[in-house]
């Protein structure tokens, strides 16, 4: 006992009131609850006394639900949609008094109430209700089943992706009263689309229109975003636009707060922090706002009654999600447009494969301008090749062409001038040394490579290549060669010393910058937006980009400098693009034309031919060579499925942070891609998945990993 006890119990300090008092409060308080522990002894609800729970458990093999007792205390918070705590992991032999006790705290969602259960052994009961705000309707549950079932994952890992963490303070806050819908708005510069005003008059009337937009180049799409927005809300519906990154999600947010005012819309970035993140989206989950944009988690966002479902660069890679299961937007967004039968809009200056694919198949639209407006708007594209700098002295001299120099000293007269340099790191593929078409395999038509600088092997099937010839024009002669960028800054700034010169890049990314005369110069993705746009532009090193060994090499190139040049004023105001590369390429022959419309159609039909994605299903299964291959002997794969590999995977690049599918560090791991014709994706994800989920029940030792439509195949 303590001094301070000891002192208490003297006469003179009024000890005995004191202690009475005590005793008549305890004796006026509630009824004390039952241990949340196990709830031991505790009456259960008396109707639906059962709650399916979601446990967050990643695992293949736990992909299900698990039936808790509900005590009658719970009742009133326990409902569909909640966050519980429920434990886990006791084993059936632990019950006492009829109820299951002991195992771990883990965290989970209530998905319904039942009134009984078909498990016959005894239920542990709900540990608590962590919340009574309802997170998880049934549209955004049985759109991440469809999600996990597609990407061979589990549903807990993608309502990991789906639900943003739980903020206290934000959930306490009342979310303000929704708006009246506005009235429909004009056209605008979609008139400039032959189809662009049906749009959003079907989009007002409450229809569900399908298109894939190309975007003619300049300032006006965010605000032609903001219309489709406007045009959904005006029919009484939500609008959902997802964006590749915070500054492109600033623009449309800015356009949409112009064209609409404040208290419409939400925007869920990253940036914003967790606390106003989730009460944003909580915002939108109420019902209180019925438009969002944000960032690739914002494809999940819990839009009420969705009309439109609209994403911008969907060839950006950063819609593509590095936790598992790697969902990517555009795939996500098309399930939401399918299953909830809302509209569905593909935009972006340039054109992916899988866009074009889209409207070749006819679940979308083209939604294009016609040659006479898009001379309008873009600039003015110049090229550059080999030859003319094996014979510009300027070019020997300092990397740059005489005609790039003109150009930007012409340019800079008039407005700032952005030059774009490609990314160190990028290795380049093989191809013909006189055509420069790639080199492939003639077994799979994967990209061949050359290790030790000597013998050709595939970087699919791992097949020996002896005997290569060019298909196109009968070379032999191979090329894989890259042109050093990294002191192009230091180069402009000793050319033009009275001439400011500023850098966007990965360390340190420009939003925007002023129309005054500076050179600009940025890495792909990284360009600012100037202010009445860019006087000229230099697209330097092509070589390198269209050289990266990668299936999408081409389309990404012209996707990364149609993006650039979008930049730059239009022909009328003088606006010109240089392109330091060599003419023939094909994707410099669509950026010179401004046709990535043609470009995708025919890389579309390539793969067609050859059996690559997006015609085909393909799924990479990587681990270590023992884990693989005894992987691939137990997979039930689909009967026409086709195994190129295992191959050994490269190691992470240096000085990069190790990507979920990379192998660790000092391990040696093997890759093998599965492919199938089209019709067959659903059964080879579901043939991962159950391998995958027979193999983490046995706790079979090293990690094996999967990936549906990898991003990345070489």
């Amino acid at each position: 006992m303590s001094s301070d006890n000891k002192r208490s119990e003297d006469p003179a300090s009024g000890a005995p009131e004191q202690l009475a008092l005590i005793r008549e409060t305890v004796r006026k308080a509630e009824v004390p609850r039952a241990k949340p522990r196990t709830w031991r002894g505790a009456a259960l609800a008396k109707e639906l006394p059962v709650a399916r729970v979601l446990v967050n458990k990643g695992v293949l093999h736990l992909d299900q639900y698990f039936d808790y007792a509900v005590p009658e205390e719970l009742d009133a918070d326990a409902q569909p949609g909640v966050r519980v705590r429920v434990r886990f992991g006791a084993g059936g032999r632990n019950v006492r008094g009829g109820r299951r006790e002991g195992g771990g705290l883990i965290d989970g969602f209530l998905v319904e109430r039942l009134a009984e259960s078909d498990y016959t052994g005894a239920l542990a009961a709900l540990a608590y209700v962590v919340s009574p705000e309802p997170v998880l309707g049934p549209e955004l549950l049985t759109l991440s089943r469809a999600v996990a079932d597609r990407y061979a994952g589990s549903l807990a890992d993608v309502l990991q992706l789906a639900v943003p963490p739980r903020n206290g303070r934000a959930e306490s806050k009342p979310s303000p009263e929704p708006l009246p819908p506005p009235p429909a708005p004009s056209a605008g510069t979609w008139e400039r689309y032959a189809q662009g005003p049906a749009f959003l008059r079907a989009l007002a009337e409450g229809g569900a229109p399908r298109a894939v937009w190309t975007a003619l180049p300049g300032p006006h799409w965010p605000e032609e975003i903001a219309r489709a927005v406007a045009a959904t809300l005006a029919s009484g519906r939500g609008a959902l636009v997802v964006v590749p990154d915070g500054r492109t999600a600033g623009r449309v947010d800015a356009a949409l707060t112009e064209l609409l005012g404040e208290g419409r819309h939400a925007l869920l970035t990253a940036d914003s922090g967790p606390e106003k993140r989730y009460r944003e989206w909580l915002a939108v989950r109420r019902g209180s706002v019925r438009a969002v944009v944000g960032t690739r988690a914002a494809m999940f966002a819990p839009v009420a009654d969705l009309g439109l479902v609209a994403v911008w660069d969907d060839g950006d890679s950063s819609h593509s999600d590095d936790n598992a299961p790697f969902p990517h937007v555009r795939e996500v967004l098309e399930l939401r447009a399918a299953h909830g039968r809302c509209a569905f809009l593909l935009g972006g200056t340039s054109c992916t494969v899988e866009a074009a694919q889209l409207v070749e198949s006819g679940w979308a639209l083209p939604l294009r301008a016609d040659r006479e407006q898009l001379r309008i708007a873009a600039p003015l594209v110049r090229t550059v090749g080999d030859g003319e700098l094996a014979r510009d002295g300027a070019a020997r001299a300092a990397r740059l062409p005489s005609l790039a120099w003109q150009t930007v000293r012409d340019g800079l007269r008039s407005g700032p001038v952005l030059v774009q340099v490609p990314r160190r790191g990028y290795a380049p593929r093989l191809a013909c040394e006189r055509c420069r078409e790639p080199a492939r395999c003639r077994h799979c038509a994967g990209p061949l490579q050359a290790p030790d600088q000597r013998d050709l092997d595939c970087a699919w099937c791992a097949r020996t290549e002896t005997a290569w010839h060019c298909p196109a024009c009968g070379s032999n002669r191979l090329r894989a060669q890259i042109i050093g960028a990294r002191r192009t800054a230091e180069e402009l700034g000793r050319a033009f010393p009275a001439v400011p010169v500023r850098t966007s890049g990965r360390d340190h990314v420009l939003d925007s910058v002023p129309d005054v005369p500076a050179l600009v110069v940025s890495t792909p993705g990284a360009e600012p937006v100037a202010e009445g746009g860019y006087a000229a532009a230099l697209l330097l090193d092509g070589w390198v980009m269209v050289g990266r060994p990668d299936l999408r090499a081409g389309e990404e190139a012209l996707r990364r400098w149609i993006a650039a040049a979008s930049l730059v004023r239009g022909q009328p105001q003088g606006g010109t693009v240089v392109m330091v590369a060599e003419p023939t390429l094909r994707p410099v022959q669509a950026l010179v034309r401004w046709d990535p419309v043609g470009h995708a159609r025919r890389e579309l039909a390539e793969r067609a031919e050859l059996g690559f994605p997006p015609v085909s299903r393909m799924a990479s299964v990587t681990g270590p060579p023992e884990a693989l291959a005894a992987f691939l002997s137990a997979a039930e794969l689909p009967a026409e499925a086709e195994v190129l590999g295992p191959v050994p995977m490269p190691g992470a690049e240096p000085g990069r942070p190790r990507r979920p599918w990379d192998a660790p560090p000092g391990e040696s791991w093997e890759r093998a891609l599965l492919r199938v014709p089209p019709g067959s994706g659903a059964a080879l994800a579901a043939a991962l998945k159950a391998a995958q989920a027979a193999r983490t029940s046995r706790g079979s030792g090293a990690q094996v990993r999967i990936r549906v439509d990898p991003p990345d195949i070489g």
